[in-house]
């Protein structure tokens, strides 16, 4: 009778036991998923992990310095422009062969420099240029300059404080446009490249003393050029005033504006001004951080800038404008302020020359004699621009 009773007890504990092992296998693996903490690094690890492959094209916060160069930001990404018609060359020497010729005043995005070469593309051409040859955009590499270009929107010329007819007061040209690398509307203001090097020097020496240059004209199109003398000469037929204020000795109207090509058309000439700044700011640019001028007061210098007569007169007499050195002999007018003596200081300091009859054109005669055996005449209107921060 115990027997029967009891044959099944064996099997019924064999149940039980079982029973109770699923049940803690399940308590440690409930523990192990949800009750035990993960190591902090681990889960850092983890999260990183998780992070990069969900974002993999993400950047680490870039820190951002200053660009340590000739400029204050590379020449890769800013825009140049031929001012001659070049051979746009497969390699970096003027015997490799010809991809094609590019017209002066052709617009280009600037890849990488190499010597005295660019290596540049325009749409789906690229190849290289001598650099000798190519303006560069100065607000591209040099954003600090307060930039102001009036003959774009309303021209300041006048002589003798008389408006020249369909000048003043008018655009003359386009020349602003959207620059994708500083993120603002910007003008566009072309010269050599070998002067944008003396201009950084100039402004790097104005920064120091709180002031920074004001350029109001780099290039100028030929048409510009000859629409200005034609309209003032006729000015002048009518009107005594404006014929005494342009040729009166020791000047000619010549000192003035050029019946011709002008040092502006070859891209090696500037009309600046001064101001001092009020305030300023760091500005990222790519992988570099730039100073930008965000409030500033502009000094009163002898004349308004484009007062074309002898009263904006630099010296008491002419000055041989291709020469290095005869400026520094020269007697300065009476009229010549300590403001546009510290931008003659400024700019005379970094290698330009300035212009005699105009207190604010200054010109780079280096540039001048790199290009004497192909200069340009500017016959174009430089409107496009391709600039880039490439990061």
């Amino acid at each position: 009778m115990f027997n029967c009773k009891y044959k099944f007890l064996p099997a019924l504990l064999m149940a039980i036991i079982l029973v109770l092992a699923a049940c803690a296998t399940g308590t440690d693996e409930e523990r192990s998923g949800n009750d035990r903490q993960t190591p902090p690094a681990a889960a850092d690890q983890e999260t990183n992990s998780n992070t990069l492959k969900k974002k993999p094209a993400e950047k680490q916060d870039m820190v951002r310095r200053p660009y340590q160069g000739e400029l204050e930001l590379p020449v890769n990404g800013a825009t140049g422009y031929t001012s001659v018609a070049l051979e746009l060359k497969a390699e970096a020497n003027p015997e490799a062969k010809t991809i094609e010729t590019i017209q002066a005043g052709t617009a280009f995005d600037i890849i990488k420099e190499e010597g005295d070469w660019w290596f540049i593309q325009r749409g789906h051409t690229s190849g290289w240029l001598p650099h000798q040859y190519c303006f560069i955009n100065l607000p591209d590499v040099i954003p600090s300059i307060v930039y102001d270009n009036t003959n774009t929107y309303s021209s300041k010329f006048v002589s003798s404080g008389k408006a020249i007819p369909t000048i003043t007061n008018q655009a003359l040209y386009p020349g602003k446009t959207f620059n994708e690398r500083l993120g603002k509307e910007e003008y566009i203001m072309p010269v050599l490249y070998t002067m944008s090097k003396k201009i950084y020097n100039a402004q790097q020496h104005a920064l120091k003393e709180g002031d920074s240059l004001k350029i109001y004209e780099a290039f100028r199109p030929l048409t510009v050029q000859m629409a200005v003398v034609n309209n003032l000469s006729a000015l002048a037929k009518k009107d005594p005033d404006v014929m005494a204020g342009i040729n009166t000795p020791p000047w000619d109207i010549t000192w003035f504006i050029t019946n011709g090509v002008s040092n502006h058309q070859k891209g090696y000439a500037i009309d600046v001004s001064l101001v001092k700044v009020n305030e300023k700011k760091e500005v990222p640019i790519g992988e570099y951080t730039v100073l930008m001028i965000t409030d500033y007061t502009e000094y009163e210098m002898p004349t308004p800038i484009h007062e074309l007569s002898g009263a904006s007169a630099t010296f008491t007499a002419p000055v041989p404008s291709r020469s290095e050195t005869a400026w520094k002999n020269a007697t300065y007018a009476d009229s010549m302020n300590e403001a546009a003596g510290k931008l003659q200081t400024y700019c005379t300091t970094a290698g330009l020359s300035p212009l005699a009859s105009e207190w604010w054109h200054f010109n780079d005669l280096e540039a001048m004699n790199e290009i004497a055996d192909n200069p340009g005449e500017g016959k174009f209107v430089l409107n496009e621009i391709y600039s880039t921060s490439r990061d």
